[in-house]
């Protein structure tokens, strides 16, 4: 075994970026290897792939049907087989069957809350964890405090498969690389190759960029990786892609070094999407997923052309929150696959809300997390409002981040290049007097959160 940093491997590294080499391993990836790692982890992906292809080539009324009846069916088996669901239906009276003609009785269940998960512990489970092989998820705790999911494996890999589906739909086979950003941990050692995550990437066909700063050497780093792997699709939170656009744009112009990229754990702002296609000469395709669930919404159709739900995969409802202002929803899903955790209409704590239209169903005026209230001068101001003044009557601004650990919050600022900072601190005093402590900083300032370092523009105490 060598280091991963060995000169050796990166030689071959930037060899395999150039073409015909790349198209072969590419090939070699997705006819070979992952064929082989899918046997060797006994894993069923590529069956569950064709599945889904079959079901998208439905029309509209088939798929629908298909998905009642999958609700149906999973409600049936939640209410015999797991012990929460089984005194749940028998307190409510609640027969499943009666969705199967009409989904309208689905509402005579209460909501799932993480709270409910976390206190009834095992009773969630359809079977005796050590009677199964099974994997654990932890959510982020963005929406509440986190709790622990349990995927069955057959779970697991309708996961894997509905994350291929999506990508093929927009362009990205097995074949085409792929790259995913994380987060560089100050005290990891260098690891020795090859290592279980080197085949599988080998088998992904994919690479990882691991980030520590998103200041000017970090973005610079995180360019010119780019530019020598240049990746057909590029997976990251927007909050990071969005600073490398910032940078890119300010002292190159402009740039490009993948097709596509892919936003997921973060809400995708307007303005970062049109501020990334615009700098980095690429496509942009949101996704919205959650660690109960996994991806249960893309943008099936390409960039910009609306968030389709994946009814195959989960039954979609919102309802209105209480404390709305402007008629925001909630998300709310009924999960098909995992059999080992059911999740009964599980509030996700995200706002948006489900539409029915002429394709299926869509997620529409998606505006963040439900918890990112935060109180100025004792007022309780949505998030998403905050951001409108910033960005209509402040103007300026590149990004912001509200810190509430302080008393007053701190309103972090990262200013365009062109900006008055005392325009600025002006204006945000008009509008909310001393109910922030401003401060100018860059993208590294920010507080990032949890494990996956996710941006928020509230951080919590």
């Amino acid at each position: 075994m060598i280091r991963a940093d060995h000169p050796v491997l990166r030689a071959g590294a930037i060899a395999f970026s150039y073409q015909p080499l790349k198209l072969l391993k590419g090939l070699f990836s997705a006819n070979i290897a992952y064929p082989y790692a899918e046997k060797r982890e006994q894993r069923e992906v590529r069956p569950k792939l064709e599945e889904l292809r079959r079901f998208y080539s439905l029309d509209k009324a088939q798929r629908r049907s298909i998905a009642t009846n999958r609700l149906a069916d999973a409600l049936g088996f939640a209410g015999t087989s797991v012990p929460y669901y089984r005194d749940l239906f028998a307190q409510h009276a609640f027969n499943p069957e009666n969705v199967r003609a009409d989904v309208r009785y689905l509402n005579d269940l209460p909501y799932l809350t993480k709270d409910i998960i976390r206190e009834q512990g095992d009773r969630m489970l359809s079977r005796e964890l050590d009677q199964t092989r099974h994997h654990i998820c932890k959510t982020g705790g963005s929406t509440g405090l986190s709790c622990v999911i349990y995927y069955d494996q057959e779970g697991a890999d309708y996961s894997a498969a509905v994350t291929l589906y999506a990508r093929e739909r927009i362009g990205k086979r097995k074949y085409k690389t792929e790259l995913h950003f994380a987060c560089r941990f100050p005290d990891a050692a260098v690891s020795q190759w090859p290592t279980r995550e080197d085949f599988k990437c080998f088998a992904m066909n994919r690479s990882n960029i691991f980030f520590s700063s998103v200041d000017d050497n970090g973005l610079e780093e995180i360019w010119q990786t780019l530019l020598r792997r240049r990746p057909y699709l590029a997976h990251a939170h927007p909050s990071t892609i969005y600073a490398l656009a910032c940078y890119v744009e300010r002292k190159y112009g402009s740039g490009k070094a993948f097709e596509v990229f892919e936003s997921s754990g973060e809400l995708l702002e307007p303005y970062q999407r049109e501020a990334i296609s615009r700098a980095l000469h690429c496509r942009v395709v949101d996704r919205y997923g959650l660690a109960e669930l996994g991806v249960v919404g893309y943008e099936l159709s390409g960039a910009g052309n609306g968030q389709q739900v994946l009814e195959s995969e989960a039954w979609p409802e919102s309802f209105e929150v209480d404390r709305a202002e402007n008629g925001e929803h909630e998300l709310v899903f009924t999960g098909f696959r995992n059999k080992l955790m059911p999740l009964i209409r599980y509030r996700t704590g995200d706002l948006a809300k489900v539409e029915d239209g002429p394709q299926g169903f869509f997620l529409t005026n998606v505006v963040g997390r439900i918890h990112d209230l935060v109180s100025i001068n004792g007022v309780d101001h949505p998030t998403h409002h905050i951001q409108d003044m910033l960005d209509h009557r402040v103007g300026g601004i590149q990004e912001f981040q509200i810190d509430l650990r302080s008393t007053p919050p701190v309103l972090k600022i990262v200013p365009e290049v062109f900006a008055d900072k005392e325009e600025i601190r002006r204006k945000v005093t008009s509008f909310w007097g001393q109910g922030f402590e401003l401060q100018f900083v860059d993208h590294d300032a920010f507080v990032r959160v949890g494990r996956h370092a996710k941006f928020r523009h509230v951080v919590h105490p």
